[in-house]
């Protein structure tokens, strides 16, 4: 048997192993139909979750809840943890110790850095299925976490990571969805200007180091900053890089560009600002002709779009507000034209008027990919909060929302073209009570502000799962509210497809491989 017969074999079985399980039977027969047989939908057996570290505030409190959806063909077994990420690995290197196998250069601030083998129970560690559970942090200290979930807890895992920070920079309410690792992320919306203080957060969940390139782009194009390039992350480790020493220019419209040479990290930005508060800003959705940004608070009283286009092609949008009643082109501002390679702002004011909202930014001719995402204020005269929505992925099969309350939470569903019927489930609470669901109609072209049904006898926190019934894409975002002091705190994350499934083509076998 040659070396490429041995590869064939090693990559079908990868295959198999790492998407689930590939039935395999015997050949047809001779004239029998042979046409492909579409793939199965599984669910996944494995799923991975980076949370960032909340907070350089000593009076900061965070709280992270974990849910996992009830999902059929599971099996039995499983579980879902999620550690520290200096918690090192019983058969990696240490912590903060080079692997000999990276050629980049160190960040400049890293927190959290231990070494030695895993010791320590986890933050959290869900029981089951279906069931929320919390857990709270206080203070500076509190590390970027990891997590790993696989069996029946892997389908659909979601850690929401809240943060409230009573006063100073980037003061109220930050949330963010621990995401899965990756190699590649756009921010549109960051800033380095002197009254902001932005960071991204690199968290390598492996056992080598990861290399990284932050780039920069402005209105102009690319910033000049060798300080970027080549950064390496160290296993198991976090790094949040303060994005105004990468460059000596100060611009409040920048896109940031996260690129992982080797390995992966999970990459998420924190915005915090000297005025208006603070918030995560996740990554865009990968750059595309057409883009949603749903869920914008119906008094909003700022919202501003940024927009980058990767390539070298301009492009041209059209801008349209997917309101309650249909969509409406914002008076001033139908089309945004967004030159190849450079970040373009534009502010949209008080664009939603007192009704819910979302953007819809479509292309006015030719299809060229971009990213973008708004800033959102809410408040006046010195009591303004700030949040950011990234474009999206539509819902898909199902998404899921973790940390939700009775009073606080907001979910917020459109339906850029066709009309969609939805189903949306209330868990069971963290402390008590009994699941409940309710099916939503959304109307063509609008967007829906929806009070989400609560739990039969709910105590503590619940999460919310939101399943496309019939019709056309749904896109969602779900809102959370404090007021403190006056300030109206808030934080908005959207809701796309939770990956709890994984399409499994059927495979045959073919002893014709052998053969050669």
């Amino acid at each position: 048997m040659n070396r490429t017969t041995l590869s064939l074999i090693a990559g079908t079985t990868a295959l198999a192993a790492v998407t689930g399980f590939a039935a395999l039977s015997q050949p047809d027969a001779p004239g029998a139909e042979t046409t492909a047989k579409a793939a199965a939908q599984l669910p996944v057996e494995r799923t991975s979750l980076l949370c960032p570290a909340p907070s350089t505030s000593d009076i900061a409190e965070t709280s992270y809840t974990s849910f996992t959806p009830v999902t059929k063909g599971t099996g039995s077994g499983g579980k879902a943890e999620l550690r520290a990420a200096a918690q090192q690995s019983a058969d990696g290197p240490a912590a903060g110790e080079d692997d000999g196998e990276s050629g980049g250069k160190q960040t400049g601030k890293q927190t959290g850095k231990q070494t030695g083998k895993q010791t320590g129970k986890p933050v959290l560690a869900p029981k089951e299925p279906g069931e929320p559970v919390t857990a709270d942090s206080s203070g500076a200290e509190a590390p970027a976490l990891v997590g790993t979930a696989d069996g029946r807890f892997a389908p659909g895992w979601t850690v929401q990571e809240t943060t409230e920070v009573a006063a100073g920079t980037g003061r109220g309410l930050q949330g963010v969805n621990c995401t899965a690792p990756d190699t590649d992320f756009w921010f549109p919306g960051v800033s380095t200007a002197a009254d902001r203080t932005d960071y991204v957060h690199l968290t390598n969940p492996d056992d080598s180091a990861a290399v990284v390139d932050i780039e920069l782009y402005g209105k102009d194009g690319a910033l000049k900053s060798a300080v970027g390039e080549g950064l390496t992350v160290q296993p198991h480790s976090t790094d949040p890089v303060l994005l105004s020493t990468l460059t000596d220019e100060e611009q409040s419209g920048l896109t940031v560009h996260v690129n992982v040479r080797s390995g992966r990290v999970g990459a998420a930005v924190q915005a915090l600002d000297d005025r208006i508060g603070g918030d995560w800003l996740a990554a865009s959705a990968d750059p595309a002709g057409s883009l949603v940004l749903p869920g914008i608070p119906k008094d909003a009283t700022s919202v501003r779009l940024v927009a980058f286009a990767p390539g070298d092609a301009d492009a041209d949008l059209k801008v349209r507000l997917a309101s309650p009643s249909g969509l409406i082109t914002p008076a001033g501002h139908e089309t945004v034209h967004v030159k190849g390679g450079m970040t373009t702002a534009v502010d949209l004011g008080d664009v939603t008027r007192g009704e819910a909202g979302s953007l819809v930014l479509t292309p006015t001719d030719r299809s060229v990919p971009v990213v973008a995402a708004v800033q959102v204020v809410r408040g006046k005269d010195g009591k303004q909060e700030s949040a950011y929505i990234p474009a999206t992925r539509p819902v898909g099969t199902r998404a899921t929302s973790a940390d939700n309350s009775a009073e606080d939470s907001t979910l917020s569903l459109t339906a850029p073209g066709r009309a969609a019927t939805v189903k949306v489930t209330a868990s069971a609470g963290s402390e008590g009570g009994t699941p409940v669901s309710k099916t939503y109609t959304i109307r063509a072209g609008t967007t829906q502000d929806i009070e989400p049904p609560v739990p039969a006898g709910l105590k503590g926190t619940f999460a919310l799962t939101v399943e496309p019934v019939s019709g056309g894409p749904v896109y969602g975002a779900r809102t959370l509210a404090a007021t403190e002091g006056g300030v109206p705190a808030f934080t908005v994350q959207t809701l796309p497809d939770d990956r709890g499934t994984v399409a499994v083509p059927e495979a045959d076998e073919d002893l014709s491989v052998l053969q050669k």
